[in-house]
């Protein structure tokens, strides 16, 4: 039976104190928003349905291509945020699930186990529920003598003798589109908030003895709803947890777990050793082997077998096998280190390509250049690629030496073999093999140290005579 999520994600969470929609709050790198695409797509929905309003156009950049968006331009309630979603899913039959945006904690085998377990009963609807020794301020599951649900009571709306119930509605449901949208209309605002509740929907179903079963998770933090900063703190942590469990138990080091965040889409290889206050994040892959860490963090990024980071910071860029990067280096985006190079202490990389074996050890930049293989950089070494209005290249050849405190004043090409002397400006092209220097003549002058010195011991002296007076 086919499968369609419809995520609810209009609302605007006043308790997160912040001029961004709730559902665009990041955990370790990624929108809620995004999470719950993805636990959607993964648990097997052939189609997703988005129901935005608050910071729609915010909501819905975040949205692959291929995901249905619908505005509820006033937000009335759940279940008008369902019917507001009825003209895009006309003539849909199958399973409906429906997800809210705050809730990116849930798993993928939760959702679809949601859905068989509907599609095995006959159910009109089945609800994901928990228990909570504090049901705060939840809707309580109203049980039927016959086990299944009768209804679903919002917090607001609780009779004396219901307060004490401790199974909760999560606000994840799967419904039988058909019977759902033939129903959909019997929706009333009769309740405290004034709204179109889509868990009224249980109660109607029971009173035309429809069936409404009920799937029961036993980690309540799964189906935690952010509603504040708080809470997307300690989703955070669960999520942080989970996924630095699983990639522990595939064979990666972690010294202390509690210290390290990494990204949901983040792939790691074996016998990675990941360092205390690092950040891996986005599209990143570490290759088997690898070392990150301490205090570094790795964005979008690809890290070869056998590479190093060490304190340093790299985004979109490629470090190859064996390559060593930091501590306290910069690779910005299209940096690409090949095998073996080295980008070391205090040195910031941008858009460039260093060669294999090519060594450029401490405090330099490097910009908009390639670097061909072996080739030694050294220490203040600083390509000028910008001119004001375009930035340009510049070309160093293999086994090039590159004397400390050059400056490449781009556009430039250092020939292969070629050496640039130390503190040079060096801005013509130097040929293969050749030496490229720039330096005004050295002056001595005999003896002016010495006299210097006096003079600065007399002029102490005479004013501390002149204070005695």
């Amino acid at each position: 039976m086919k499968s369609v999520a419809l995520i609810l994600a209009a609302g605007e969470g006043t308790r997160m104190k912040s001029s961004v929609p709730k559902v665009a709050h990041r955990i370790l790198g990624e929108s809620m928003m995004t999470l719950v695409v993805d636990v959607a797509q993964r648990a097997g929905c052939e189609r997703i349905v988005v129901v935005t309003g608050h910071g729609a156009d915010i909501v819905e950049s975040m949205l692959p291509e291929d995901v249905a968006v619908v505005r509820q331009e006033r937000q009335l309630g759940t279940g008008h945020a369902v019917l507001c979603a009825r003209e895009v899913l006309e003539g849909f039959e199958g399973s409906l699930t429906v997800l809210s945006g705050d809730t990116p904690l849930l798993r993928p085998e939760t959702v679809s186990g949601l859905v068989a377990m509907r599609e095995s009963s006959g159910a009109a609807a089945t609800v994901l529920t928990t228990h909570l020794p504090d049901p705060a301020e939840y809707g309580r599951v109203v049980r039927n003598r016959d086990g299944g649900i009768a209804a679903i009571v919002e917090h607001k709306d609780l009779q004396p003798d219901q307060q004490h119930i401790d199974e909760v509605n999560t606000g994840t449901y799967c419904f039988d589109a058909s019977v759902l949208f033939a129903h959909l209309d019997k929706l009333t605002t009769d309740n405290a908030q004034g709204e179109y509740y889509l868990t009224d929907m249980i109660g109607v179903f029971d009173s035309e003895g429809l069936l409404v079963t009920a799937m029961t998770t036993d980690d309540p933090l799964e189906t935690l709803g952010i509603n504040s900063r708080v809470h997307l703190a300690e989703a955070t942590r669960t999520l942080q947890r989970r996924i630095n469990t699983r990639h522990m138990l595939e064979g990666v080091t972690m010294t202390d777990p509690g210290l390290v965040w990494v990204g949901p889409r983040v792939r790691i290889g074996r016998d990675v050793e990941i360092e205390p206050m690092t950040f891996i994040m986005g599209e990143t892959v570490i290759g088997d082997g690898a070392r990150i860490g301490p205090g570094s963090r790795v964005v979008d990024s690809r890290v070869a077998n056998g590479a190093v980071v060490d304190s340093s910071v790299v985004i979109d860029s490629d470090v190859g096998p064996n390559a060593n990067v930091g501590p306290v280096a910069y690779l910005r985006p299209g940096t690409v280190l090949e095998a073996g190079a080295k980008a070391g202490t205090s040195v910031e990389i941008k858009n460039s390509r260093i060669g294999r074996g090519t060594k450029v050890p401490h405090l330099s930049y490097i910009g908009d250049a390639d670097v061909g293989q072996d080739v030694n950089v050294g220490a203040g070494t600083i390509t000028c690629n910008y001119d004001g209005v375009e930035k340009h290249r510049t070309v160093i050849g293999d086994g090039a030496f590159i004397g400390s405190d050059t400056m490449l004043v781009a556009p430039v090409r250092v020939g292969r073999g070629a050496v640039t002397g130390a503190a040079s400006a060096i801005s013509r092209d130097v040929p293969d093999g050749a030496l490229g220097l720039e330096r005004s003549d050295q002056r001595i002058v005999e003896g002016w140290a010495d006299r210097r010195r006096k003079e600065k011991r007399s002029e102490t002296n005479e004013g501390e005579a002149s204070s005695d007076e």
